[in-house]
């Protein structure tokens, strides 16, 4: 069994090894999508790209980043990742709807 904390929603819910993180998150109404990711959303085969969140601690713990995220978050920072591709194999800590302008400036005041 894994811990996955949602940080936003300040839960955590117990997972069993290889647990897909997407199929866990809506399974306990853990909300992770866009008002427009809602409206396209692709059922969780990776296509649109839509179900991204950013793991704050044990990025280790999942599953590697398939070919399919290297394609969709080539404009987000590697600790990003589609939810309906990571499989969980230990704790996680999860931020849902990461906002990728918010994650470019907080990068660009770290380099300057």
């Amino acid at each position: 069994m894994a811990n996955v904390k949602f940080v936003n929603e300040d839960t955590e819910v117990n997972v069993a090894d290889g647990a897909n993180l997407r199929f866990k998150a809506l399974e306990n109404r853990i909300d992770i999508y866009t008002f427009s990711g809602k409206l396209m959303n692709c059922g969780g085969y990776g296509q649109c790209g839509t179900c991204v969140v950013d793991i704050v601690a044990g990025s280790e713990n999942l599953s590697p980043r398939t070919k399919v995220e290297e394609r969709k978050l080539k404009k987000w920072p590697a600790s990003c990742r589609l939810a309906c591709q990571a499989t969980v194999h230990g704790p996680v800590s999860v931020v849902t709807k990461p906002s990728r302008k918010a994650n470019a400036s907080s990068k660009a005041s770290k380099n300057a």
